[in-house]
């Protein structure tokens, strides 16, 4: 079946891509495998300058890839440049940090030495979603390669575009060959290549329910998984909070990517001292965003990106009008060929209601009364999803217990959510488990490995003895059959002891038990003995 690429916003095909065949799909695997034996002993200096290089590319390719992305999944040409750019700064932020973060730990304690080191798992297939078509991805991509392993990269398959593209970048900028693959693959191919014994791990981003599919095999297959799935973010707005500031990012919040993030907020917990002004300066907000062709400057949504997601958000609205929902604004399918959803706010839906417990995927906002920081905890952790939080108030107490009390992978206070390469970034509950980006995330796919070095006892030093009785003379020539019993040599030596300075080195003779050795007395006496090893 074809891989097609469709633009979501005329609904027009681009272009159509042959899925691997066995023999093609066969053949990437074998490169990957023997990019994971050679590509880890390439300098980190090496991979450093190869990172450095892709950031380079990325930047100097910057409006082709913003145009190639615009066209295959509809978010705005505006964000998808900042996209690339985050790209860049994600390289650049492993290039540059990886030597720290993979030094070894040195810890002590009885041994000689007792550390922890960092090796490269192998070949890591990476499942990505189609919303962020090169972020998705570089958050993985640059940390892997920077430790030294090798990525195979199955992507959605609306953007299989996007996913060349990147390839063709890791290529250019000097990686070996098979060290990042593109597989264009079906879906139903994953299983296969996750099941062949040359991967060693896969990391997801996309449903909970492809999470909970490859989590399973992974977990029979004992392979280490990670796991960035959705979710039903709350922003909450407290009384002191900056009213403007609040509302104004409320929105932006809500219609980051054309409302298609997993960590953009869908729940708004508003407290009911600024309920009703929050509900009339949002509706309106959200009903001004210029909606169209999101190649435009001016356009604040593009089209969705694809039919199913239209389908998903209109049965999502019905659910919630059929619970009591009220809908302030939006709510229908635009008219024409794109896939076109009006912005939409929902309000008075009961909590119980279906529609609380699920993602919602594009611009609908559903809007709740809290009447105190208990209320709005208990709300904001009622759900199975625990991506992020952002939280709006000045007041330090309940900033503290928003930080301690919210069941969620971050919290942000006074600030939407957002991804940092600094900054670890994943979920807890349904919205999935490890962690990408930061030091945490270059560790995922590391196999902590922890020596320790026992102290070895040296071996004692050959202890020195003495004949008897002298018997070393410059004209005497020495055989093993001479060699009398010997004791131990005491400092000093006997004043008079006879001299014994010019025994030609073929004279020393070989003995089982030692040789002989040379000692100088404080007198400056030459005394030559057995020197030999305890037993």
């Amino acid at each position: 079946m074809p891989i097609q690429s469709l633009n979501p916003a005329t609904g027009k095909l681009l272009r159509s891509f042959d899925a691997l065949l066995p023999d093609a799909l066969e053949a990437r695997l074998t490169l990957a495998a023997d990019a994971a034996v050679t590509y880890p002993h390439e300098s980190l200096e090496q991979r450093a300058f190869w990172m450095r290089r892709l950031a380079t590319l990325l930047e100097d390719d910057l409006e082709e890839l913003a145009l190639t992305m615009t066209l295959e999944m509809g978010k705005t040409l505006i964000s998808a440049r900042l996209e690339v750019q985050k790209c860049a700064a994600c390289c650049r932020y492993y290039a540059e940090n990886a030597s720290h973060i993979l030094m070894r730990e040195n810890i002590a304690t009885e041994h000689e030495q007792s550390y922890v080191r960092y090796e490269p798992l192998g070949v890591v297939l990476a499942v990505m979603p189609w919303n962020f078509p090169l972020w998705q991805v570089f958050r993985f991509l640059a940390p892997a390669l920077m430790a030294g392993n090798v990525g195979l990269l199955k992507h959605a398959s609306n953007v299989p575009q996007c996913a060349l593209a990147i390839e063709a970048l890791v290529r250019r900028a000097g990686f070996p060959r098979g060290v990042f693959q593109t597989l264009l693959i079906e879906s139903r191919h994953v299983e296969q290549v996750l099941a062949d014994e040359r991967v060693s791990a896969v990391t997801v981003t996309g449903s909970e329910a492809a999470g909970r599919a490859i989590a399973a095999q992974a977990g029979w297959l004992i392979k280490k998984s990670v796991l960035e799935l959705g979710g039903s973010d709350p922003f909450i707005v407290m009384p002191s909070a900056d009213f403007e500031v609040a509302v104004a990012n409320a929105v932006k919040a809500r219609c980051i990517n054309n409302g298609q993030s997993c960590i953009a907020a869908k729940r708004f917990l508003i407290h009911d001292e600024m309920y009703n002004r929050f509900e009339d300066a949002f509706a309106v907000l959200m009903e001004s965003l210029r909606i169209g062709d999101p190649q435009k400057s001016d356009t604040d949504i593009g089209p969705l990106a694809n039919q199913q997601i239209v389908e998903d958000l209109l049965a999502q609205v019905e659910s919630a009008r059929a619970a009591g929902g009220l809908v302030l604004t939006g709510g229908e399918r635009m008219l024409g060929d794109g896939c076109f959803f009006e912005p939409t706010v929902i309000s008075n839906v009961p909590r119980n209601a279906p529609v609380c417990k699920e993602e919602t995927f594009g611009p609908l906002a559903l809007l709740f009364r809290v009447s105190s920081i208990d209320d709005a905890i208990q709300l904001a952790n009622d759900t199975p999803f625990g991506l992020g939080a952002s939280a709006w108030t000045r007041d330090e107490g309940e900033q503290r217990r928003f930080l301690e009390e919210l069941k969620t992978g971050s919290v942000f206070l006074n600030t939407p959510v957002a991804s940092d390469p600094r900054l670890p970034f994943g979920g807890i509950k349904h919205s999935g488990y490890g962690r990408e980006l930061s030091a945490d995330g270059m560790r995922e796919f590391l196999n902590t490995k922890t020596v320790v070095v026992a102290a070895v006892r040296p071996e004692p030093p050959p202890r020195l003895t003495i004949f008897e009785e002298p018997l070393v003379t410059e004209t005497t020539e020495i055989s093993e059959a001479v060699l009398p019993d010997v004791t131990e040599a005491a400092a000093p030596l006997p004043p008079g002891t006879p001299p014994a300075h010019a025994i030609a080195p073929t004279l020393i003779p070989r003995n089982p038990e030692g040789e002989l050795k040379r000692e100088v007395t404080p007198e400056g006496t030459s005394i030559y003995g057995l020197a030999r090893r305890d037993k």
